[in-house]
């Protein structure tokens, strides 16, 4: 699949597979100097560009493991969605989970992309739903 990419900055850096079998590729921040993001601070963080997603597809944005296991550095909303319909600069937006400031490096990979298809569906209502043994929710499958 192709893609359309544009840079609206001149240090933006073109998002890229790490590995041959990286299913994610990286976001880094553009900034022109490093950023010190406090203990609890929330920041959207330039990414520096911008995508033409085709019709039918998501851009996932997700964070990036190493970063939220070693400094407690994670995507605010979990996963970002970038609709096919959007074409703006992109940004990520970043919480430090952790009581330890943590420091945005210009160029730092800080978030990962996947590219996902999906499907409109059309709801149709109704007055009930069909059985099932899952209606618990929330751990009703037990842990082991």
């Amino acid at each position: 699949m192709k893609m359309k990419i544009i840079k609206f900055h001149d240090n933006a850096i073109i998002p890229a597979y790490q590995t041959k079998g990286a299913a994610g590729f990286d976001f880094c921040a553009c900034i022109d100097e490093p950023y010190v993001l406090k203990p609890g601070e929330v920041k959207a963080f330039s990414t520096g560009v911008g995508v033409e997603i085709p019709a039918g597809y998501e851009l996932q944005i997700r964070g990036r493991s190493g970063l939220a296991y070693k400094h407690h550095i994670s995507l605010l909303n979990g996963i970002g969605t970038i609709d096919s319909d959007f074409r703006g600069e992109m940004h990520v937006l970043l919480k430090n989970y952790s009581d330890k400031a943590f420091t945005i490096e210009p160029g730092m990979r800080i978030a990962q992309g996947i590219v996902a298809k999906y499907e409109h569906v059309n709801f149709e209502e109704v007055s009930e739903l069909s059985e099932t043994d899952r209606a618990g929710g929330f751990g009703s499958t037990g842990l082991k």
